[in-house]
């Protein structure tokens, strides 16, 4: 039997254990699915970020206060140990799952419809609008969320910011045909990018130019391991994002008929002499190894972002921000 300091706390009740996971809570009481919007289609920015529900003032997080139960309070517990476990690589493959940390990125998550495993809050770090909000999100959708202490808290954490909330959510899985263009399409391959806080990165910038996709070919790491999330600032959740390997990567594109423009050290050419105003895609490769040859050819327009010092190229994430914001540019 549990002990009564490991039960969850219920922020909405339920008949079963995960009734309402991944539907949301309308004002008038009727439940509608989180899964509604279409491939491509950014979410509507939640309303109301900040304010104090009952949900936030029942955990104790409406003056930054603690709750008066921390309902678990060992970061040797067996359910803390679990979720963390879910930082290493091995264990998301295996399980499907990973974690969410921060109000910001947690709160576009939902925002995306994502599917909530369980959550744990830490109410005594719960202290920004983005946090409290998130809360209140967690609520609506019925998820299951554990009050721990700060020592509990920090196991699980990512990185230097803490802001009390974090979530086991199952990754989403787009595949490439699921991926919805408009007519003149902008997008972003990577080849082999291993380290997430590229990925995230170049999610961020990608969201911020109005690029349409992201999609890794070959990839070094998986697309949702929480250092990715984070550096995203969770738009990993709005932006389409979909892996394969390069000759379906290729082959899609193809389809697609989208014109292929690619980051070299030795390109002919500047980005903003060649026309980026159509169906796009912008290529770069690893950080340690640019491109493969698999991106060369008559049907690749190969182009070269000028250095003035020492070094020979950019970061792939800077990079990446310049190609798409001059292609940007060029749009208008």
């Amino acid at each position: 039997m549990r002990q009564a300091h490991d039960r969850p706390t219920r922020l909405r009740p339920a008949d079963r254990p995960h009734a309402g996971l991944g539907r949301r809570t309308t004002r008038s009481g009727s439940r509608t699915s989180l899964r509604t919007r279409a491939v491509g289609e950014r979410p509507a920015r939640a309303e109301g970020r900040g304010r104090v529900g009952p949900a936030a003032r029942r955990l104790g997080v409406a003056h930054h206060g603690p709750v008066t139960e921390i309902r678990i309070a060992s970061p040797a517990n067996p359910r803390v140990k679990a979720a963390a476990r879910l930082r290493d690589r091995r264990e998301r493959e295996r399980t499907g799952l990973t974690l969410v940390d921060g109000g910001r990125e947690l709160r576009r998550a939902l925002d995306a419809g994502v599917a909530v495993e369980e959550a744990y809050v830490c109410p005594a770090l719960v202290r920004t609008p983005d946090a409290r909000a998130a809360v209140e999100m967690l609520a609506a959708v019925g998820a299951t969320v554990t009050s721990v202490s700060q020592t509990a808290f920090a196991k699980l954490a990512f990185g230097e910011r803490l802001d009390g909330v974090l979530a086991v959510i199952r990754a989403p899985a787009t595949p490439l045909a699921r991926i919805l263009l408009p007519e003149r399409p902008l997008i972003v391959v990577l080849e082999g990018v291993e380290k997430p806080g590229n990925v995230g990165a170049v999610l961020r910038s990608a969201d911020g130019a109005g690029a349409n996709a992201l999609v890794i070919a070959d990839p070094r790491t998986d697309l949702f391991n929480p250092n990715a999330i984070r550096a995203s600032i969770g738009t990993i959740f709005t932006v389409p994002l979909a892996a394969a390997s390069t000759p379906e990567v290729r082959s899609w594109l193809a389809s697609q008929r989208v014109r292929l423009v690619s980051a070299r050290v030795d390109g002919p050419t500047a980005p903003w002499n060649v026309d980026l105003t159509g169906a796009v895609a912008v290529v770069l490769g690893s950080e340690a190894e640019g491109l493969s040859g698999r991106w060369a050819g008559d049907d690749v327009t190969a182009v070269r972002i000028p250095m003035r010092g020492i070094a020979d190229s950019l970061n792939v994430s800077v990079a990446a921000a310049v190609l798409l914001y001059e292609a940007r540019r060029q749009r208008g």
